[in-house]
């Protein structure tokens, strides 16, 4: 239960405003993570990268934003929520006009993760602010409309970034990022003032734990990023980097458990409560970066969409999710968040298993309904599940915990996007080899199909057209391979969803007056 103060603070417009252009910066801090998604092949180009090396112009952004959440709770009482924020967005917004100007991969990399770890610590604290502002009255309203944006940003990035590339250019990616970004710092810097900085906490300040924080949580995304390519464990850096992660985060959990004043407060998950909700943050992350990516890539593998074209088959999602908004937060209110945190998972693991038969003619209209039901059960996640983990903690532990709770998110899509790579391509390679097998001369249909192409290509090819023709059918096996693994990727992604029912179980209800917030 909050302090009286809190409870009773009449809000002015000066807050209202404020607080707004937080969530604001929020979306964007978000939005930045899977903006590239659908454009990854242009900066590709642009850059004169590898496909493997372009794939990290998303994860250097995702492993800085790892690092930094869950020091921001350290950060915003050392500096106070405002000054944090303004710094986070001002800092975001510079890194943005870099990566725009970006000549070299190198570069952009560099950029991107200065820009991730800035705009990282946007994200818990708008969470955070949400407690420390509003009365529990109007919390789970403030609920709705973060859960919202975090869910929002991540579905509406390809859409967005697609048709900035189209209509303009890949620079824009991130240009679009500059005039709102720096109207965010004034309106932050001018108007909010929800609590006072504490300078007296860099005495005690712990740089050892912020470097085995960093090594570990750096180190493990990229043992999970670049496992897959590397062949696992047979690479010696992959090797030596999970031997660097899993000593330093038992260096660090130690750490964070013994000291007085830790710089991450693991106490918070000996609340039930919160431990399983971050258990829900993970799938739930899980499922919403692991949906946004594995789609894009069959869009672009196997239909060889443009980037605008990804952004409009996905763009349903998000619109789903709009008319779900009004509709979960009346129910939060009134129905057991347990029972609606089930409804939620069931839904979303019947959406992934509906677009679990996709063949290489699905387009917007087969997959309509499925990506319709995803967007419209995410809200009945992410609503309940914020308030069931955090509607039982105390005040005075709501900024560590919303970080813990926001880095939970990020690593379930961290962990599920390497392990869609890891599952996607060994699939594919077992898929391929039975259909090689089902495609000999031995079978009359497959040998009709080359003599047809065959015949089709000999008047533009001559002598060559055989080849021609069975380098058609092998493309063809590939075709089919891809979108075999793809939908074992998505059966498998259900799968998730549904074992995690039965811990709904598990859950205590919270106090009527515990608000909710929204998390990345």
């Amino acid at each position: 239960m909050p302090p009286p103060a809190q409870a009773e603070r009449t809000l002015t417009w000066r807050d209202w405003v404020g607080f707004m252009a937080m969530v604001f910066g929020m979306f964007m801090a978000i939005l930045d993570i899977q903006i590239v998604s659908a454009s990854i092949s242009e900066i590709q180009a642009g850059l004169s990268a590898s496909p493997d090396e372009a794939a990290w112009v998303q994860t250097s952004y995702l492993i800085a934003e790892i690092v930094m959440i869950p020091l921001s709770g350290w950060l915003s009482r050392l500096l106070s929520t405002r000054v944090l924020f303004a710094l986070s967005c001002a800092g975001f917004t510079l890194f943005s006009l870099a990566c725009a100007f970006s000549t070299s991969l190198g570069a952009m990399i560099v950029f991107r993760a200065a820009q991730g770890f800035l705009g990282g610590a946007m994200i818990p604290t708008v969470f955070a602010t949400t407690y420390l502002l509003f009365p529990p009255s109007r919390r789970t309203s403030m609920s709705v409309l973060i859960g919202l944006t975090a869910t929002l940003a991540p579905t509406i990035g390809p859409t967005l970034g697609g048709w900035l590339t189209q209509a303009l250019s890949w620079h824009w990616l991130f240009l679009i990022n500059i005039p709102f970004g720096l109207a965010v710092v004034v309106v932050v810097w001018l108007l909010l003032d929800v609590d006072k900085p504490n300078y007296k906490l860099l005495r005690t300040f712990d740089s050892v734990g912020l470097a085995l924080m960093a090594t570990f949580l750096g180190s493990l995304e990229y043992v999970l990023e670049e496992g897959n390519r590397n062949d696992w464990f047979q690479d010696a850096t992959i090797a030596w980097l999970s031997v660097t992660a899993a000593v330093a985060g038992a260096l660090f959990f130690w750490r964070m458990l013994v000291r007085p004043d830790p710089l991450v407060d693991l106490r918070a998950f000996r609340n039930a409560n919160f431990a399983a909700g971050c258990a829900f943050s993970l799938v739930l992350g899980l499922g919403l970066y692991g949906a946004v990516y594995v789609i894009p890539l069959f869009l672009g593998r196997v239909r060889a969409y443009n980037s605008m074209q990804i952004g409009e088959t996905m763009f349903v999602t998000g619109l789903a999710m709009f008319i779900a908004s009004p509709i979960a937060g009346r129910l939060s209110a009134t129905l057991d968040k347990r029972r609606m945190l089930a409804a939620g998972l069931f839904m979303f693991g019947i959406s992934l298993w509906w677009l679990a038969h996709l063949t290489n003619q699905s387009s917007f209209y087969e997959m309509l309904w499925p990506q319709a039901l995803r967007g419209f059960s995410l809200m009945f996640i992410m609503l309940p599940t914020n308030q069931l983990a955090l509607g039982t903690l105390p005040p005075q532990q709501l900024k560590n915990a919303s970080g813990l709770y926001n880095l939970m998110r990020n690593l379930g899509g961290a962990i599920g996007l390497a392990l869609i790579n890891t599952i996607a391509t060994s699939r594919a390679a077992i898929h391929t080899q039975h259909l090689d097998e089902q495609i000999t001369w031995a079978r009359p249909a497959a040998a009709n199909m080359v003599n047809e192409m065959t015949w089709a290509l000999t008047p533009g090819l001559g002598g060559n057209a055989q080849l021609a023709a069975l380098k058609r059918m092998a493309m063809m096996v590939q075709r089919e391979a891809l979108t075999l693994s793809y939908n074992d990727v998505l059966l498998l992604m259900a799968a998730a969803f549904f074992c995690a029912i039965p811990l709904t179980l598990l859950l205590a209800k919270p106090a009527p007056v515990g608000g909710g917030g929204g998390a990345h």
